[in-house]
């Protein structure tokens, strides 16, 4: 079984709950949709997430999201298979995987493609605090083009979209916080995103990053619930653009 779920930020206990609950193997996955927290502070602290999540009897599959490094940054991690595409994956942690932007997996049957990253509305806040922020948040350049390559290759056909962000036309604007000034948030991923949507052919797409619970068209924001990610939960959804 495939499970999916929004921003953790290091808070697993949704998933130890579900754990203890529903007790899933390792065969069984659950998708962060990016901001999952094992990579955030580089030392001690990751590492004790990590160890807390090994001993999980399930299979965590995260995406990048922007409060986080990636981990092609960090030392640790190498490219191993998986689903018919590559992830990175630590040695210590083989239960903890990361998908890689413009990787198409096979996920119970479903070709998904991912596409992490976002822009960080409170990043003027963070440098001033000296909290963590990550210059590569962002897709980059070679990013895209890798997506744009994969998709090409498959005619701009895909069953699912793993994203952390949003399509620009999709943001929940109704959660934006007052105090952030929109004019100056950069969106260029969420343009990005846009342009691919357009395009696309797809069953349906999901995101994290707006801390919030949606359905809208063939789009699914989440948060702290987890969804059983299945054909049963979008049929006939499947649609060509006009």
């Amino acid at each position: 079984m495939y499970y999916i779920t929004g921003d953790t930020h290091g808070d697993f206990s949704r998933i130890e709950t579900f754990c203890r609950k529903m007790k899933p193997t390792r065969n069984d996955v659950m998708i962060i949709l990016g901001d999952a927290g094992f990579n955030y502070y580089g030392g001690r602290r990751d590492q004790l997430a990590k160890k807390q999540m090994a001993q999980m009897p399930i299979t965590i599959f995260s995406i990048h999201g922007n409060h986080e490094m990636r981990p092609a940054t960090i030392p640790s991690y190498h490219i191993g298979g998986w689903n018919g595409g590559k992830i990175y994956v630590e040695d210590e942690y083989p239960n903890l995987l990361f998908g890689i932007d413009g990787e198409v997996y096979n996920m119970g049957g479903l070709q998904t493609i991912v596409m992490g990253g976002a822009y960080s509305v409170d990043k003027y806040y963070r440098l001033a605090m000296g909290w963590n922020w990550f210059s590569d948040e962002q897709p980059s350049p070679e990013i895209k083009e890798n997506v744009k390559k994969a998709l090409e290759k498959r005619n701009w056909n895909v069953d699912i979209v793993l994203s952390h962000t949003t399509p620009l036309k999709y943001e929940p604007v109704e959660v934006f916080m007052p105090e952030v000034d929109q004019s100056k948030v950069d969106k260029s991923t969420e343009t990005w995103l846009d342009s691919i949507e357009n395009k696309l052919t797809y069953q349906h797409w999901y995101a994290g990053h707006y801390h919030t619970e949606k359905d809208i068209d063939r789009l699914t924001l989440l948060f702290q619930s987890i969804r059983e990610f299945t054909h049963n939960h979008f049929p006939d959804q499947r649609s060509e653009k006009e």
